[in-house]
C-alpha cells in the first residue's frame, strides 16, 4: 500500500470518527434540549424561569460557542464528505433493494436531511432566539416571556406543519446517523450493531414524537387564550 494511499485512508477514517464523535454530541444535546421544552407543559412561569435561568448564566456564552464548533465541525465533515465521494464516484447509483447494511432511504437522504435542518436551525434561531420580545414578571424578576413568543408563533396551522416536516427530516437523519456513528468510532460487532440500529430508531421516534408534540400543544393553547 503507497504512503499517499496510508494517508488517504487516515484522512478519511479520521473525518468519520469526527463525523461520528459530533454527531453523538448533537444527539446529546437534542435530548436535553426537548427535555427542558418539555417544561412548557408545565406552564409559562416554569417556561420562561427556565430559559432565562439558561440565558442568564454567564457561562451560556461558553456552552453556545463550543455547540456552534460541534454543529459545525459536523457540517464541514459532512460537506467534505459529500464532495470526495461524489469525486470519487462522479456516476452516483442506487441500491433499490437494500441487504445487510447497505443503502437505505434514510442513509441516501442524508445530505438532504441534513440541509433541511440546516435551514431549519437558522430560521429557528431567528424566530425564536431573536423573535418578538415580550416581558413578563416570575418571581418579583422581569424576564423574557419566552412562553407567549412560542405559543404566538405556532398559533399558524402552516408554522406548525412546516416545524413537523423538519422534524420528520430531523428524526430520519438521526435514524441513519445514530447508528452510523457508532460504526465510524468503532464500536462495530456482529453482537450489538443490530441492537444500537434498533436503538438508532427508537430515538429517531422519541425525536420526531416528543418534539412534534410542542408546536400541536402551542397551537392548542394559542387556540384557547
Amino acid at each position: 500500500m503507497s504512503t499517499s494511499l496510508v494517508a488517504r485512508f487516515s484522512t478519511s477514517v479520521v473525518k468519520k470518527v469526527a463525523m461520528g464523535i459530533t454527531g453523538l454530541l448533537l444527539c446529546g444535546f437534542l435530548i436535553s434540549h426537548l427535555t427542558g421544552n418539555f417544561l412548557i407543559f408545565v406552564g409559562p412561569d416554569a417556561f420562561n424561569l427556565y430559559a432565562h435561568t439558561l440565558t442568564s448564566n454567564p457561562l451560556i456564552y461558553g456552552a453556545e460557542a463550543i455547540l456552534m464548533a460541534i454543529f459545525l465541525g459536523h457540517l464541514f465533515m459532512a460537506v467534505r464528505l459529500v464532495i470526495e465521494n461524489k469525486l470519487a464516484r462522479p456516476t452516483p447509483y442506487y441500491v433499490k433493494k437494500p441487504t445487510g447494511h447497505g443503502a437505505t432511504f434514510a442513509s441516501s437522504t442524508m445530505p438532504y436531511t441534513g440541509l433541511i435542518i440546516l435551514i431549519f436551525l437558522v430560521l429557528h434561531l431567528i424566530q425564536f432566539k431573536y423573535g418578538t420580545y415580550f416581558e413578563t414578571t416570575v418571581d418579583g424578576v422581569t424576564m423574557r416571556n419566552l412562553y407567549k413568543t412560542v405559543i404566538d408563533f405556532f398559533t399558524s396551522p402552516v408554522n406548525v406543519v412546516l416545524y413537523i416536516v423538519a422534524m420528520a427530516a430531523l428524526s430520519l437523519h438521526v435514524s441513519h446517523g445514530f447508528w452510523s456513528a457508532f460504526q465510524s468510532v468503532g464500536f462495530n460487532h456482529p453482537k450489538y450493531t443490530p441492537c444500537i440500529n434498533t436503538l438508532g430508531k427508537i430515538f429517531a421516534v422519541v425525536v420526531f414524537l416528543g418534539y412534534s408534540s410542542l408546536p400541536i400543544f402551542c397551537f392548542l393553547q394559542g387556540g384557547q387564550s
